[in-house]
């Protein structure tokens, strides 16, 4: 597994938090920017991170801004990606089991900071389920164009 890591201003120190934690278990990942705190605008990073996502099937993507809400707009309107916003351990399961989500969006500002790891390994350890979800998310593709 391979993972795309942004994120703007807003997310910076979550980022290098994950990338601390990546870096510990030897997990392979590029990182699309911000590379300060200083402001700069959330849509260029989030579109690196859902092209290289889109590009490799064997890349998930992480996102990181101020709610995950902005990140998961922008990375949605990207052709075979599905960006969830997860704020617990909870949506980061069901986001991987019903939704085959392969971008995860993270509030930096809405999520307690001692959970972020625990989402993040949650949501990479947990496979999609198919079955009865995959009409809805062939669905989705079929509906959107996406």
């Amino acid at each position: 597994m391979k993972i795309a890591i942004g994120a703007d201003h807003a997310g910076y120190l979550v980022k290098e938090k994950i990338k601390n934690f990546l870096n510990s278990k030897d997990i392979e990942f590029t990182d699309y920017g911000t590379f300060k705190e200083e402001s700069v605008d959330y849509p260029e990073f989030a579109f690196k991170v859902a092209n290289a996502v889109a590009n490799d099937d064997t890349v998930m993507g992480i996102l990181i801004c101020g709610t995950g809400i902005g990140m998961s707009i922008t990375a949605n309107k990207v052709k075979g990606i599905r960006a969830a916003v997860v704020n617990s351990i909870e949506t980061a399961e069901l986001s991987r089991l019903h939704n085959n989500a392969n971008v995860l969006c993270l509030g930096a500002r809405t999520i307690e900071p001692e959970r972020i790891i625990e989402i993040v390994v949650t949501w990479m350890n947990t496979s999609y389920e198919g079955g009865r979800h995959e009409k809805r998310v062939n669905l989705i593709s079929k509906l959107t164009g996406l």
